[in-house]
């Protein structure tokens, strides 16, 4: 193991590393060689409809990933185990930076992606996306993540334009005693958490927890340490309580502070035009969430929910500060005994602050509100057999104005053992504060004059605001099947289809020749169209008692049609392919592979193609359980090729090489 003498707090956590020693907690049979195909189907998820119902009747293209899951794939993060999911790509940066997205526009500051975390939004206004460093919580404690790949604007809002991603951790009854998790290898160098559960009173149960981590930094492409590694501390809370028979509270909170190093480049008007440095982020943030449920009969309750988010970032382009507060309100009843309706309205109002001397935001501090509203009706057309689910989100932001994302869906179950589902929506993706206020110097590159003596002049290439910018919006079709009719096996399949208007471009000004650098603007427009299609298929075979299969695939196929010159649209992998084995031979052992494909991405960007070649990964993890409480783990993270490459330079940050890692963990639970 390499820890660097220059850090403490990789010595606290590596010191913890080694004394400790321990991980998770396993029953004595695997939770997940115990689910049935049919149990699978059948797991209750809430992103399709915002109220429990199976995944075999959800009229979307869900995927769930489980708490075994994460746990046997060896996933250390979130980004990981979404590696899971068929139709979602995820892409390592570097060591401490991921690019995710759903069918296509993958990016850094990917921005048709909607992410919650227990019902808290993890969407920033700055850029329309997400950073994903910032999203942690005790993996342990995750009851499912349920991914819908295509939109979910009717409910959630905008930007959950190709999916949303559902983070959902397990009720504090669930993670009662305690549990102590440690271990370390070349790539994760050290890691460490601690949680524990207990009853506050015969009617209350809480959690707490805390966790820490220092991963190593990678390799440049050119060969030798990129200096991309970093640390975190995170710590939580949660609160259940059953107030009454028919009232139920939650409450709870996190906070973290994490430095990541990372290799920066920025563009600059002297010679030589560009500047890289390594750079160290400090990053911190917090939120709470509050939550009351209200039972009125088995089929009319209501929820209230309020969360405050904050958090910052100070790097070398730009220093952001930004703090939401969200408060929610949604309603379901039944009516007329064919129909289930829920509807809702919500609130938030988000604060920031960017202070730079290379990003200029105008203005430096904005104040902006979201009012929502939305409802949906699951209407029986058919008793047992045909539903037809119509709703819309109507919105007001202070960028775009009022936006309308209406859905249908329609779900046919002519025999228990197959389901087919149909639906068309509308989804926008509304403008970001990088769009409408934030002026960026791009690249300065050497261009010859049009006349001759055709000397080399330089020319920078300037991002400017434009606050007219609209928002983007996309038509989407689907179509799936889900079926069981073979003995032991499950095959969920979707296609679809795909028309994106408004997509972000760039328009060319007229350049500046009295400065030199000469000034080039471009400035951010809608002119920009693209259509994709595709299809996904996930399946599950349970060959014998103790081995199970799971094979996922998709296709994608991404047309763009710019009526002037693109900017960044994002790499798309047109197919990815990924095979899981889970063993569990005996009571006391696993044995997991996955193995994946990614195809070549192409990237389309105002600044030519760029392609990142194919690739692929296994991954084994191999966990003994001498006792019950105690688990053993030892897992190797992408074994085929010492590293390999993920993706392409992007706007300050340098890409690096996966490396090939290995890391021991053992847990015990008390």
């Amino acid at each position: 193991m390499h820890i660097k003498s220059n850090s403490l707090k990789t010595l606290l956590i590596y010191f913890l590393s080694l004394t400790i020693y321990s991980a998770s907690a396993h029953s004595d049979q695997s939770e997940l060689i115990d689910f049935s195909v049919e149990d699978l189907l059948n797991i209750e998820v809430t992103s399709v409809s915002k109220k429990a119902k199976s995944l075999n009747d959800s009229p979307a293209a869900i995927f769930v990933i489980t708490n075994d899951d994460i746990k046997r794939i060896g996933a250390t993060s979130i980004p990981e185990a979404l590696r899971l999911a068929p139709g979602v790509n995820v892409a390592r940066i570097d060591s401490n930076k991921w690019a995710i997205s759903s069918r296509g526009f993958n990016g850094r500051f990917a921005n048709k992606l909607l992410v919650l975390i227990d019902g808290r939004n993890a969407y920033t206004r700055a850029f329309s996306g997400v950073y994903w460093e910032n999203q942690d919580v005790m993996l342990e404690d995750v009851d499912r993540i349920e991914v819908i790949r295509g939109p979910g604007a009717a409910l959630w809002g905008a930007n959950a334009v190709n999916g949303v991603i559902n983070i959902i951790t397990k009720h504090s009854a669930d993670t009662q005693g305690g549990l102590l998790v440690a271990g370390g290898g070349t790539e994760e160098q050290g890691f460490g958490s601690f949680r524990y559960g207990g009853n506050l009173n015969e009617d209350t149960t809480a959690r707490a927890y805390i966790k820490g981590f220092k991963r190593d930094e990678n390799t440049h492409q050119s060969g030798g340490e990129a200096g991309d590694d970093w640390d975190k501390v995170q710590g939580g809370f949660r609160i259940d309580s059953q107030l009454t028979t028919k009232d139920n509270l939650t409450i709870q909170g996190d906070a973290y502070r994490s430095i990541l190093n990372q290799n920066t480049t920025l563009a600059q008007l002297t010679p030589p035009y560009q500047s890289n440095f390594n750079e160290k982020i400090d990053t911190f943030g917090g939120n709470i969430l509050a939550r009351q449920k209200h039972i009125f009969s088995p089929t009319s309750d209501y929820s209230l929910q309020f969360y405050y988010d904050f958090y910052e970032r100070d790097e070398v382009y730009m220093k952001e500060s930004r703090h939401v507060a969200d408060l929610d309100f949604q309603h379901s009843f039944a009516f007329l005994d064919w129909n289930n309706i829920i509807w809702g309205t919500s609130y938030r109002y988000t604060h920031d602050l960017l202070r730079s001397t290379y990003v200029t935001a105008n203005p430096t501090s904005r104040n902006d509100q979201l009012f929502t509203a939305f409802v949906q009706d699951e209407i029986t057309l058919i008793e047992d057999l045909l539903w037809l689910t119509l709703g819309s989100k109507f919105e007001h932001n202070d960028f775009s104005g009022f936006e309308a994302q209406p859905t249908a869906r329609l779900m046919w179950t002519p025999h228990h053992k197959h389901r087919l589902w149909a639906a068309a929506s509308r989804t926008v993706r509304t403008p970001s504060r990088l769009e409408h206020n934030m002026t960026l110097l791009r690249s300065v590159s050497l261009h010859p004059t049009p006349t001759p003596p055709h000397t080399l002049v330089p020319v920078a290439l300037t991002l400017t605001a434009n606050d007219q910018y609209e928002s983007e919006e996309v038509f989407s079709y689907e179509i799936g099947y889900r079926t069981t009719v073979i003995k032991n096996v499950s095959i969920d399949f979707t296609a679809f289809y795909n028309n994106y208007k408004n997509l972000r471009s760039g328009l060319f000004g007229a350049p500046d020749p009295s400065t030199l650098p000469i000034n080039q603007p471009v400035m951010p427009i809608n002119q920009n169209k693209a259509h994709s299609y595709g299809f996904e298929i996930a399946s599950v075979w349970q060959m014998l008692d103790w081995w199970r299969w799971d094979i996922n695939y998709s296709f994608l196929k991404t047309d763009y049609n710019s009526n002037s010159v693109s900017q960044v649209l994002g790499l798309t992998p047109q197919q990815q392919f990924s095979l899981r084995s889970a063993m569990s031979p005996w009571q006391n052992i696993d044995l997991d592979l996955l193995f994946r494909y990614i195809d070549q991405n192409t990237a389309v960007t105002t600044f030519g193609d760029a392609d990142i070649k194919a690739y692929v990964s296994l991954d084994i993890r191999l966990a003994w359980r001498p006792i019950n409480s105690i688990e053993l783990s030892l897992v190797g993270q992408n074994l085929l090729a010492e590293n390999h490459h993920e993706y392409n330079q992007e706007l300050f940050t340098t890409p690096t090489e996966i490396d090939r890692g290995m890391y021991g963990k053992l847990a015990w639970s008390f």
